[in-house]
């Protein structure tokens, strides 16, 4: 996420912003500019005549849909440094006859059954406003909408257009429209033909080119308001304008849909006359039913303070611990004598699907570095697995008599285990990848020497001889175990030369027994046979 920073950057400023994300949750990723950035991607020429504004760039987890829009991210830190309260949001539904309808028509059905909708009543945009607005929508469909092939959303300006609208779907030639910042009118066939060379667009046509209708919305008067989830129509286009705003998100999923819907509605229901208020819709599905949007769902949670405390590994009052949560936007109290948290979970959250996402949030508002680092209660101290303490130890001797460690792929074709090995592949007793992607990743191997000969294969151009070893595990059924196949750790080693070098091999076989202690002879040892090549 870029945030603007239109006053210059300073070293105490961009240090203080720097800690107080870390101490939210989040990471300063970079500071840097537009200018910047077309630089480093682009050449110096491109970036002239470049914003040199301060822009700061910050990951934020994805669940954190609240966090994705400069509104959110701001609301959220001020409640985090306690200079404001947790706003509540507000739902307004209209008296009877008065308020918005969306109807859906049961043809969406095999296409994009669901739909939502809501209304940001007397809203004020302001250039920063609107380019936000429009900026969260775009992250929202490559976050949550899965790239609009969950949720699509729309936004429109109501005042253009007059309900009720209806949600339908229709052949590709029955609908014709002017898409969003277009000179003319297209049917919608012409529409994905305009849009399949467009960088943006282009991404989005498979989601219905191949279907037999396409996903419309109309008002009253027949007008066109979107073709979810390609484009908007330019009849609807929101500007800096606007005062009452439409918002509607159609998709194959309700439940990314509602909260799509609340996440818009509750970041830039600030802006309106009356604040963090939205008005509902009314939303009437093909079987009569009818449904209020937005949800703008409250709801509590109960969690005991021994539990948090346990889970963390500190040791905090009740109350203490209900102030670190309201400080995170989980409005919290002491109920039942100080056994129980009842934490209420706004619209804005989500994220919050169990306790133990409390308890992370609890452990943030409380500071990681603030846990007090203590032994573990338990009555052993970890070590290193023997097998791979082992294989270490060999990984050092194999290097030391000049071989180059390699690591290969643990899945390859049929053929490089069993026929280019001369075997038959019932003979190798591996396991096989069902539906593989690719040809040469069928099953999991039960050698490690085809690893080593690809890898001599892809650098014959490298200066002889080459030294490899490999040790890994291998893979072989065993009907035995739970899951039905075992993992061995094995040793491979690879000399190629113009000569054959055999003794080179020999003599690095003999120091790995050396090492391992295993003596030379038949009857509790190694011995060397010849063998069919």
């Amino acid at each position: 996420m870029l945030i603007n920073q239109n006053s210059p950057s300073s070293f105490t400023a961009d240090e203080e912003f720097d800690e107080l994300c870390f101490e939210f949750g989040l990471e300063l990723d970079e500071i840097t500019s537009e200018k910047d950035i077309i630089s480093k991607e682009k050449g110096e020429e491109k970036a002239k005549g470049a914003s040199d504004v301060v822009l700061y760039k910050i990951d934020v987890p994805a669940n954190r849909y609240d966090l994705l829009c400069l509104e959110g991210l701001v609301r959220g830190l001020q409640v985090f440094k306690e200079r404001i309260n947790i706003p509540r949001f507000e739902k307004i539904i209209p008296a009877e006859g008065e308020g918005q309808r969306l109807i859906i028509t049961e043809q969406t059905a095999q296409i994009r059954p669901h739909a939502v909708a809501a209304v940001l009543r007397n809203i004020t945009f302001t250039k920063d406003r609107y380019d936000s607005f429009i900026d969260l929508q775009e992250k929202l469909h490559q976050n949550i909408c899965r790239k609009r092939a969950l949720v699509a959303i729309g936004t429109h300006d109501l005042d253009t257009i007059t309900g009720p609208f209806t949600f339908t779907a229709k052949a590709p030639s029955e609908i014709k429209f002017k898409p969003l910042n277009q000179s003319q009118e297209y049917t919608a066939s012409q529409i994905m033909d305009l849009y399949r060379t467009d960088s943006h667009l282009r991404h989005y046509l498979h989601l219905i080119e191949n279907k037999p209708r396409y996903p419309v919305i109309y008002d009253s008067n027949g007008v066109v308001l979107s073709m979810p989830p390609i484009i908007n129509g330019d009849h609807t286009k929101i500007s800096l304008n606007t005062r009452n705003v439409f918002i509607e998100c159609t998709g194959t999923d309700i439940t990314k849909a509602k909260i799509v819907l609340d996440v818009i509605v509750t970041m830039f229901s600030e802006y309106c006359e009356k604040p963090f208020t939205v008005e509902a819709v009314e939303v009437v599905y093909p079987n009569g039913k009818t449904h209020i949007y937005p949800e703008l769902a409250y709801r509590t949670e109960k969690v005991k303070p021994e539990y948090i405390n346990k889970k963390v590994g500190i040791s905090e009052t009740p109350s203490s611990l209900a102030k670190l949560l309201t400080r995170m936007c989980l409005k919290s109290h002491v109920t039942g004598n100080g056994n129980h948290l009842e934490i209420e979970i706004p619209p804005t959250r989500a994220d919050i699907i169990h306790a133990c996402d409390i308890v992370e949030d609890a452990a943030i508002a409380y500071g990681y570095n603030n846990i007090q680092m203590v032994i573990p209660k338990t009555y052993t101290i970890a070590n290193q697995l023997p097998l791979n303490k082992l294989t270490e130890l060999l990984r050092l001797d194999l290097a030391a008599a000049g071989f180059t460690e390699a690591l290969t792929f643990a899945l390859c074709s049929q053929e490089d285990i069993a026929d280019k090995l001369g075997m038959d592949i019932s003979a190798t007793n591996a396991v096989l990848i069902a539906n593989p992607k690719t040809a040469e990743f069928q099953v999991a191997r039960t050698t490690l020497l085809p690893g080593l000969l690809k890898t001599i294969a892809a650098n014959r151009k490298m200066p002889l001889p080459l030294k490899l070893f490999e040790i890994s595990d291998i893979v072989v059924k065993d009907p035995n175990t739970d899951v039905g196949a075992r993992n061995y750790r094995h040793l491979c080693a690879i000399y190629y030369n113009k000569s054959p070098g055999f003794e080179i091999i020999h003599g690095l076989l003999d120091r790995v027994m050396q090492v391992l202690e295993v003596p030379p002879n038949e009857e509790n040892g190694y011995t060397i046979k010849a063998a069919e090549g």
